[in-house]
């Protein structure tokens, strides 16, 4: 199968609301010169240094505790309805 069938396939088993939320985040990347730059960036395979890694504990303890914004959330604010 080839990736434009497995998208397509993918899409047809979207529902209405992540159809339109799938096309909003593809058509800001189609239209967004920062987005471009980014999806054609080379992969950052630089190893991280203790502050990073502290960093990302710290943000994964934060979210086991529930501080973290939820997927509900997140949608909301990109105002799909």
């Amino acid at each position: 199968m080839t990736t434009k069938e497995r998208l397509h396939k993918l899409v047809d088993e979207l529902s209405d609301r992540e159809a339109k939320a799938a096309l909003v985040i593809v058509e800001r990347r189609r239209d967004d010169p920062m987005l471009q730059a980014l999806a054609v960036a080379p992969l950052d395979d630089e190893p991280s240094d203790l502050h990073e890694d502290t960093s990302a504990e710290d943000a994964l303890d934060a979210n086991r505790r529930g501080e973290g914004i939820s997927s509900a959330d997140l949608r909301a604010g990109l105002d799909l309805d």
